[in-house]
Formats: C-alpha cells, structure tokens, sequence
C-alpha cells in the first residue's frame, strides 16, 4: 500500500495528535510500520492505551485515508509530510508542528522571509487603511505574506498583496474541498495563483470553531514574524501572537488610540512586551535586520584570512559569499553537516568576526571580512 495512505492515516487517529504521532514515527521509523508494529511494542510508549491502539487495526481508517489522496490528487493538492523536503522548514522545527499538510498553489513554504499578518474581523477605517499601506510598502522586501483568510484584516493583507504582486498564502481551518467564509471564494481562487492555501485538515473537515486555534498555530510557526494591525483584548490574533512568543517569533503590533476597543489587544502586546511597537513596514524591517529587495548584493571575493580556517569553516564561507543572507537549512545542505555541528561552526565564525547572523536563522558573510 502506498506510504501515504498510511501517513494521511496517522493523521486521522483520535486522540493521538502530533506530538504523540511523533513518538510514534521516532519508534518505528515510518507510518507504515507503526500500523504495522506489534500492538505490544507499542504499549511501551507513554500515553498510548489500548483505545489509541485498537485504531491501528481499524481497516476503515486506511480506506478513508486512501479516499483523501484519491482527492488530493484529483484537486492536484501536495501532500506535505513532515519528513518531506518541501514542508515548511519554520514550522517543523515547532514542537507541535501538524504531521501533514494538504497545499493547493505554488507558494514556496520556505520563501526567504515570511510575515503573518492578523488582526479583527471587523477593522475601523484607519484599520483598513494602514494595513493596506503596510502591504504596499512590505512589497520591496521580496515577502510572502500569511493570513487566515478571514473577514477584516486577513482578507485586506490578502487583497493588498495580490494588487502588489506579493505572494501570498491563506491557512485554513477546514479542508481544501471548500472555502470559509464562502465570499472569499475569488479571493482565494485568485491566491492559488499567486501564492497559494494550506491547511491540515483533510477534506470534509468543517470549519468548526475549535478549528481555529490549531489553524492559529500554523500562521504562526509558518512566519519569521507575525504583525497585528488591530485587535480587541481576546480572539484569534491574540491567540496567534501567543503561539508566536512560544516559537520564538517576533511580534509588532501598531498602537492605535488609546480608548479604542479595536486597539486594546495591540496595546495590551506592547504593555506587556509581547509585541514591539511600529509604525510602518520600514519599523519591522528595521527590527529584523532586513534590507530592501531593491537592492543588488554584488557578489565579493574573501580576503586572504580563509585560509586560516578550518576546512568546515572556509566551505560554509564560501558558501556565503556572494550570496547575501542565507537560511541555515540551505547551509546544512551545502556543506553536509548535521544541524548541531553546524550550529557550532556558525557560532565561532560569528564570535570571530566573520558572519552574522540574522533574525529568521539567516546568516551572511560581514562587510568586514570581504575585500
């Protein structure tokens, strides 16, 4: 039987969530085999009972899972696993992270910078208005945009960047065999050609509020940083930005009036130093380092010095040079190195002066250190 089936499987368990999942996966090594394990074996991982294993044997749940990727891929929908080398690096590093997701366009998961932009449903005039001036001005930055795709502000940051060609992507809180709200219907059909939809939820899957939430996570672990344009003291911003300072994100919010109900969750971030304060894209770009996509990094040729580097440390140097800012994942890649070891080799090359390291788990090589 094909593995995916097994995987959208894994997926589909009642009470087992991703974590447990993982657990699962790390025992056995593939979905597959923990359908496959003696039911024995399985015991021995903490928190799975009988109830949770008695699924395994439950043959309905393979024919649904086969009926899913019978969907998705007459929807021509990628089935991203979290092993799989398109899922999003920023999200699979979250402890929680979904085991698999269902993408429909062609946006690029890993794109070198990525902003969340969340904020209330139902946004004042000023709200509408400096969102989408904040849109307009992230175009220079070469982003891709995340939202929900709800009414307000998601779907204002959606609208904004399609008019500024910014990719853009919508997550969802329910399958891709249907859109909610069902007026964005255009909207979103407009995005999967110019970004695209994920979600990681199978279809079928309505969009019930308990949904949401988990969709929250996603738009969170997906960014480099996530930015509230206006909130009320409770909702799913909020709850976005809470997912966002438990991954270690950076959070802006824009501070608003200080009587307005619609600015009360922005100001309460910042009080509470759960969000920096801005004022305009030039703000968050500031805040994390970047420079203009306008700009041309002219590639430079490495002073003498390299030499005086250990082997693994000249290759990730040259690696870098010319490049401008590079994400560690790709690294790892090009010098063949686990993720630990080179965490080491960039940490030294930093303390002496040769790279710096960037917000986003970025890296270039220093002005300094260039002839």
């Amino acid at each position: 039987m094909d593995e995916r089936i097994y995987q959208i499987a894994l997926t589909q368990l009642t009470g087992i969530g991703p974590v447990l999942a993982k657990k699962l996966l790390t025992h056995c090594g593939t979905a597959s085999a923990v359908f496959l394990e003696k039911p024995d074996l399985l015991r021995k991982i903490s928190r799975i009972g009988a109830n949770k294993l008695s699924q395994l044997s439950d043959k309905s749940i393979l024919k649904r899972a086969e009926e899913e990727l019978r969907f998705t891929e007459r929807h021509k929908l990628q089935v991203l696993f979290i092993d799989d080398a398109h899922y999003p690096e920023r999200l699979r590093h979250c402890h929680d992270a979904p085991l698999l997701l269902y993408h429909c366009g062609n946006t690029n998961l890993n794109a070198k910078r990525i902003v969340s932009i969340v904020g209330t449903r139902s946004p004042s005039e000023y709200g509408k208005e400096l969102c989408m001036q904040f849109v307009k001005d992230l175009a220079q930055y070469n982003v891709l945009i995340v939202s929900g795709l709800a009414y307000g502000i998601d779907a204002i940051a959606h609208k904004m960047a399609l008019e500024q060609n910014i990719p853009t992507l919508g997550v969802l809180a329910h399958g891709l065999d249907q859109i909610y709200p069902y007026a964005h219907r255009g909207l979103a059909r407009q995005m999967t050609e110019s970004g695209g939809l994920l979600t990681d939820f199978p279809s079928q899957t309505k969009p019930d509020r308990e949904n949401f939430p988990m969709r929250n996570r996603i738009v969170a672990g997906l960014s480099d940083a996530v930015i509230v344009v206006e909130s009320g003291v409770t909702g799913g911003s909020l709850i976005t930005t809470e997912f966002a300072n438990n991954y270690n994100r950076d959070v802006f919010a824009f501070p608003g009036r200080a009587n307005d109900e619609k600015s009360a969750g922005c100001l309460r971030l910042i009080k509470g130093h759960k969000a920096a304060l801005i004022t305009s894209a030039a703000d968050v770009a500031l805040g994390m380092n970047w420079e203009s996509g306008v700009q041309t990094t002219l590639a430079v040729e490495v002073k003498p010095e390299i030499e005086k580097l250990e082997v693994e440390e000249a290759t990730v140097v040259g690696l870098l040079n010319g490049r401008g800012e590079v994400h560690i994942s790709d690294l790892t890649t090009g010098v063949n190195l686990c993720h630990e070891h080179l965490l080491d080799i960039m940490a030294s090359l930093e303390l002496n002066g040769w790279v710096k390291s960037i917000p986003g788990n970025y890296y270039r090589l220093k002005r300094s250190c260039v002839a």
